[in-house]
């Protein structure tokens, strides 16, 4: 039985720049306070870089009940709701704010139309923390809808001013198509002035389609809770090519290498390398000799800490000031 003798890379792959910024926001703010360190909700969705910030102090909440008074709580990077946020500064919490920029121009997009009288079409995954918090922008006006079923059902009590906005983790095509069912059904709808996808979740996808024809099998490094890895490993399976998503290199089978010669190899915006990695190691133990990264986007975006956790380039320590963000400082 052929067993694979190459490896493809997809460029680019991992860590998108919100990803880099939660978790350092996490580590910074457990270094200047100490732990433990309230997160609220895993900060990014991938096991190995939750367990790992447990290890270092950080304790993962889902209720703000859970955190005890005076404490600091990040908000994950996938945004909170309006009422999550009252909620927090009114129990006197110290609070970093890991959401991801992207997802925060959304919530501004939103309170902007919301003031100018708009309703709201959210394309998106029920149940997404991020979801969520766009939708919990508001208190009323605006609808969920999945997939282009859902499109028809969607009932506006008016249809003069309605606008779209998307999850930040959906599939390119999809969430076309689904914009292209809500255009038919209410052509006046305002789309955003730019798609509200992130670069990051376009990337990969658009690697993953290069990627896909060039190899027998796709492996997609991601925790089942990751929206955008989900959607890396579905868009390789509708284009033809057998795909699988594991969580690390312990799930991954030797059967599904039976009969392969080259391996594709992505990992959603919540993977580290250092899983990548490990994947590659077990499928150079199964008989792999050679890797090679194929030609790709190069991202060199980069997101700012937010000013209480910003560290002096001349001392090395943290930049210590009080903020609205932040309240009060803490040496």
């Amino acid at each position: 039985m052929q067993k694979p003798q190459e490896i493809l890379l997809a460029e680019p792959r991992g860590f998108c720049a919100g990803v880099d910024r939660a978790i350092e926001i996490v580590e910074r703010a457990i270094q200047k306070f100490g732990a433990p360190i309230y997160v609220r909700h895993e900060i990014v969705h991938n096991t190995y870089v939750v367990n790992d910030l447990k290890a270092k102090g950080a304790i993962f909440i889902e209720e703000l009940s859970d955190v005890p008074p005076g404490a600091t709580l990040v908000f994950s990077a996938h945004g909170v709701s309006k009422a999550v946020q009252q909620e927090a500064v009114a129990r006197g919490f110290s609070i970093f704010d890991a959401t991801c920029p992207l997802v925060t121009k959304v919530h501004v997009e939103v309170a902007k139309l919301a003031k100018e009288g708009y309703e709201f079409i959210m394309i998106g995954h029920k149940g997404h923390p991020e979801v969520e918090g766009t939708m919990g922008q508001l208190d009323r006006g605006i609808h969920l809808v999945e997939d282009v079923a859902d499109v028809a059902h969607v009932q506006p009590t008016q249809t003069a001013k309605l606008a779209v906005v998307t999850q930040t983790t959906l599939s390119v095509d999809d969430a076309a198509e689904i914009s292209a069912a809500i255009r038919a059904r209410f052509p006046t709808v305002r789309e955003p002035k730019q798609q509200d996808i992130c670069y990051a979740t376009q990337n990969r996808q658009d690697a993953v389609k290069v990627l896909s024809p060039q190899v027998d099998v796709v492996i997609v490094v991601g925790s089942p809770t990751s929206s955008n890895s989900n959607r890396l490993r579905e868009l390789a399976a509708k284009l033809g090519t057998t795909a699988y998503m594991v969580d690390s290199a312990d799930e991954l089978k030797g059967e599904w290498f039976d009969g392969t010669a080259r391996v594709g190899l992505t990992a959603g915006a919540s993977a580290p390398e250092i899983l990548v990695q490990q994947v590659i190691d077990r499928i150079k133990a199964l008989g792999a000799v050679s890797v090679r990264t194929m030609a790709g986007i190069e991202e060199t975006i980069k997101f700012p800490l937010p000013k209480g956790l910003k560290i002096d380039a001349t001392t090395g320590l943290t930049i210590t000031e009080r903020t609205p963000e932040t309240g009060p400082a803490r040496h």
